[in-house]
C-alpha cells in the first residue's frame, strides 16, 4: 500500500528502516527514554523493553494500548534484583548494540547493569544514559521533572507573554527536545564511531545540557544585545505584531509569521490594509499596528481566514488542536498522522527514500512479550525464569 504522495505507507506493518539489524535493550523508564526508544524502533531497530514486574511507576489515566511511547517493541518483565533476572538482562546486553537507561545516577550500577559491567560483557556496546540533571554536578541525585530542568537553563524564562509568568511548553522542550532527541543523536554518533573503532562508549544525555544547546541562537542574541530577557518583547516570542497569534470571531486562533518585508506586503494586501496600516519600521506604531491586526482578524472565523490566507506568502496558518491536526489537508496528503490499531498517531519521522521507517507492533502491556521476545533474543530456559519469578509473563 502506498500513501497519497506516492511513497511508502508509514503505517505498514513489516519492519524496515535504516536501523534494521541494530539491537537495543531498553531499561524501562518514563518520559524521554521511552520516546527515544520509540524513535529507534520506528526507524527499524530491534528494541526489547525490560519492564519491572508490577504496576507502572507513573500510572497514567489511559489504557496501555494508548501509551504510544511504548509502540514498536515487545515488553518483557524481569526482576532485576533476582540473580536469574539480572543474568538474563546481561545475556541480552551481550547480543545488543545499544542499551538505554533512564535511572538516577548510580541506580544501574547498584543493579549490576552499570556501564562497567555491561561494557565488560560487550565492549562494542553503546550505553545511553538519560537523566534530567546529568550524571554529575550538585543536583545529580535530586528528583526533578521536565519543568525543573528547563527552568535553570534560561529556556523557561524566555517563554510567555509580556508582563505574564513563564509558560510551560508542555514537555516538548525538555523531555523530548533537549532530552530524547539528544540521546538519540548521541547514540547514533556513538554507533557510527564504534563501527570504525570497534569500541563502545557511554552517552551521557542530560536534559539541562540538551535544552541549553537547543537555545544556542537565543543565547548568542542575548550576548550580542539583540534579545531582551523580558518575555514577549522580542522578534520570535510574540513581541512583534507581525509574528504573533490572533483571535478570530469564533474564538479560534491564527499564527501570523510575516517576518520578511515581502511576506508582510502580501499579508497587508490580503487583509485590505495595504494603504492604512502604519509603517512597521517605526516601533512607536507597533501598539496601534497590533490593535489594527487584532480588530481585523476578529471580523471572520479562523477557517474563513485560513481559506483566504493559507498557502499564500502571507505566512499565516490556523492554530489546530491535536484532534484537528490529522485532518488538515497538508498533513493528510503527507500521511503525517496515520491510524493503526484503532488509534490515530504520528507516523515515523524523518522520511527515507530507500529504507523508510514503519509502525510495527502496537503498545504492549508490560510483560506481555516476555516468553516470545526473550526466546527470539536467544535466552534459554525462559520457562525456568518464569517459574522462578525472575521473569513474568503477563
Amino acid at each position: 500500500m502506498t500513501s497519497t504522495t506516492g511513497g511508502p505507507d508509514p503505517a505498514r506493518s513489516q519492519r524496515g528502516g535504516p536501523l534494521t539489524g541494530t539491537k537495543v535493550v531498553e531499561l524501562a523508564g518514563i518520559g524521554p527514554s521511552p520516546f527515544a526508544c520509540m524513535l529507534l524502533a520506528d526507524l527499524g531497530a530491534d528494541v526489547i523493553r525490560i519492564d519491572r514486574p508490577g504496576p507502572s511507576p507513573l500510572p497514567l489515566p489511559m489504557p496501555p494500548e494508548a501509551d504510544l511511547l511504548r509502540r514498536g517493541r515487545p515488553s518483557v518483565a524481569l526482576d532485576l534484583k533476582h540473580p536469574d533476572g539480572l543474568a538474563a538482562a546481561l545475556r541480552l546486553v551481550e547480543g545488543a548494540d545499544v542499551l538505554v537507561e533512564g535511572y538516577r545516577p548510580g541506580v544501574a550500577e547498584r543493579l549490576g547493569l552499570g556501564p562497567d559491567a555491561c561494557l565488560e560483557r560487550n565492549p562494542r556496546l553503546v550505553y545511553g544514559r538519560m537523566t534530567g540533571w546529568g550524571q554529575d554536578g550538585p543536583l545529580a541525585q535530586a528528583a526533578g521533572h521536565d519543568n525543573d530542568y528547563i527552568a535553570i537553563t534560561g529556556a523557561l524564562a524566555a517563554i510567555g507573554s509580556a508582563g505574564g509568568p513563564p509558560q510551560l511548553p508542555l514537555n516538548l522542550v525538555g523531555d523530548f527536545g533537549g532530552g530524547a532527541m539528544y540521546l538519540v543523536v548521541g547514540i547514533l554518533a556513538a554507533l557510527l564511531e564504534a563501527s570504525h573503532s570497534g569500541r563502545g562508549q557511554v552517552v551521557d544525555a542530560a536534559i539541562v545540557d540538551g535544552t541549553s544547546h537547543l537555545a544556542t541562537l537565543l543565547v548568542g542574541l542575548v550576548g550580542g544585545g539583540a534579545w531582551s530577557t523580558e518575555r514577549g518583547t522580542n522578534a520570535l516570542d510574540g513581541g512583534l505584531p507581525w509574528y504573533s497569534v490572533y483571535e478570530t470571531s469564533d474564538g479560534g486562533w491564527l499564527a501570523v509569521g510575516a517576518l520578511e518585508d515581502q511576506f508582510w506586503t502580501v499579508l497587508l494586501e490580503r487583509l485590505g490594509l495595504a494603504h492604512t496600516a502604519p509603517d512597521r519600521r517605526d516601533p512607536s506604531t507597533w501598539p496601534a499596528l497590533r490593535a489594527l491586526l487584532a480588530d481585523t482578524f476578529r471580523t471572520r472565523t479562523r477557517d474563513q481566514w485560513a481559506a483566504l490566507l493559507e498557502g499564500t506568502d502571507a505566512c499565516v496558518a490556523p492554530v489546530l488542536d491535536f484532534t484537528e491536526a490529522p485532518g488538515h489537508p497538508h498533513l493528510a496528503a503527507r500521511r503525517t498522522y496515520v491510524e493503526r490499531d484503532g488509534l490515530v498517531q504520528p507516523a515515523p519521522a524523518p522520511r527515507f527514500s530507500r529504507t523508510p521507517g514503519a509502525l510495527t507492533t502496537p503498545p504492549p502491556a508490560a510483560g506481555s512479550g516476555t516468553r516470545e521476545a526473550l526466546t527470539a533474543w536467544g535466552i534459554e530456559d525462559v520457562d525456568a525464569l518464569i517459574d522462578s519469578g525472575a521473569a513474568v509473563q503477563a
